[in-house]
């Protein structure tokens, strides 16, 4: 028989969605338990870039002057060319006045790992590691907590509210019934990196030849690269050899041509299957699904962490009272939080969501889809003008850099047990 336990919130994933809103709702009293499969954070090539958006949401926790002392860069400059001519080339310090005008390029486990010490300092925190979440405890049509194993055997969660924030592949999701609408990408990712010289160029640069694109995201002393390739060749890719790799990122990124040769082996290129998707509704009665477990973004931009986290800052903002009420409950696990309270999540991030996707899409199918099929790109005529450039420019440090409707927090720090008024659940 699996052991049973009790929380009040229990959370499916360790990322970006799952850390930060553990921390947010432990930090207002609420008792919380997040659950990651695997036995630490590190994996490479997930997502790194810090955008000023999720900067803000740190400095309002009182972890900006702790992040800074991560190893990590700083880029303030955006920029998109062919071999002829620029495309984009944007100042992201010129278009706010917040106190964070870069993008920081922090290795996420340093990120996570920042995160879960801030929110195990609250007695209401748990993050159990090594916990891999079986399915949903379902009751009377609700779910009512979930299952999962570690070393010890399987157990039983039972909780409030579950929230599914296990990423795009989300298992939770799937047990659960709730499947995502695909949106397309025509191209997957090839990551590798080489080393970075004195006097290459600075920030995050982004390189479109006939058939094929890469960006360049500057880490200190290498580069980190994302190459671009049709949806599906990855085996043909494979075929025709790591010299006919090399020899296309040397003629795209010329610069780097006296350096390929560092990446030696496949071992040194992970391939990313590249989705765009979403859910069209995040809920179900006791359960609700964030971050890439609700809609998966596609690496332009490098905007799926930030917005995880504001998702998690979203929901925190409008959950974390009801949740922290339903605590004085005695019956409160032969209950489910009111759905109409939780549906407000996906109504509060419904805009950036699908207006971030669309700027995605229209980028996929303009661009991307042009500079990857096999004759000369023909760029949207917007690029072809200054004007034009400035505008485009403007539009993608603002949309895909800066968040449209960013989070602010407005959870309290408080400690659990406090007097509670009223409770916001049903039968």
């Amino acid at each position: 028989m699996p052991e049973a336990q009790t929380t009040t919130c229990a959370i499916s994933g360790g990322g970006p969605a799952g850390i930060t809103l553990g921390l947010l709702l432990a930090r207002a009293g609420v008792r919380t338990t997040v659950l990651e499969k695997h036995g630490d954070f590190l994996r490479d090539f997930r997502g790194d870039t810090v955008h000023p958006s999720t900067l803000r949401v740190i400095d309002e926790l009182g972890l900006l002057e702790e992040l800074e002392g991560l190893p990590h860069r700083k880029l303030t400059t955006l920029r998109i060319a062919t071999d002829t001519r620029p495309l984009i080339d944007a100042d992201l310090t010129r278009f706010t006045r917040w106190r964070n005008r870069h993008i920081a390029m922090i290795p996420q486990w340093d990120f996570l790992t920042l995160l879960a010490e801030r929110a195990q300092r609250y007695p209401t925190f748990r993050l159990r590691m090594e916990a891999e979440v079986l399915g949903p405890l379902e009751q009377d049509g609700a779910v009512r907590g979930l299952r999962y194993r570690d070393a010890s055997g399987e157990h039983e969660l039972r909780a409030v509210l579950t929230v599914a924030a296990d990423g795009r592949r989300s298992d939770l999701r799937s047990a659960a019934g709730m499947v995502p609408t695909e949106l397309g990408a025509p191209m997957d990712v090839l990551w590798l990196r080489v080393s970075r010289r004195p006097g290459d160029p600075a920030g995050l640069g982004g390189y479109i030849g006939r058939g094929q694109m890469a960006a360049t995201i500057d880490r200190g002393d290498y580069w980190q690269i994302a190459f671009l390739i049709p949806k599906g060749s990855y085996e043909r890719v494979r075929a025709q050899g790591l010299g006919a790799l090399r020899n296309r990122l040397a003629a795209l990124v010329p610069f780097l041509a006296d350096r390929v040769g560092e990446v030696d082996d496949w071992d040194k290129v992970a391939f990313l299957e590249v989705g765009l998707d979403r859910l069209s509704r995040w809920d179900r009665p006791g359960l609700l699904a964030i971050g890439d477990a609700a809609h998966t973004m596609s690496p332009i931009g490098g905007v799926g962490i930030n917005l995880a986290v504001q998702d998690a800052v979203a929901t925190a903002n409008l959950l974390a009272d009801p949740l922290y009420r339903a605590q004085a409950d005695p019956a409160r696990f032969d209950r489910t939080l009111n759905p109409g309270l939780v549906r407000r999540v996906q109504r509060r991030r419904a805009v950036p969501t699908i207006g971030t996707q669309t700027v995605q899409r229209i980028i996929q199918r303009r661009v991307v889809d042009q500079a990857l099929g096999e004759g000369e790109p023909r760029l949207p005529a917007i690029l072809e003008t200054p004007n034009g450039r400035r505008l485009l420019s403007q539009v993608m440090a603002r949309i895909m850099v800066y968040g449209l409707l960013p989070e602010h927090v407005r959870t309290p720090e408080r400690r659990a047990g406090a007097p509670v008024d009223d409770i916001s659940l049903r039968h």
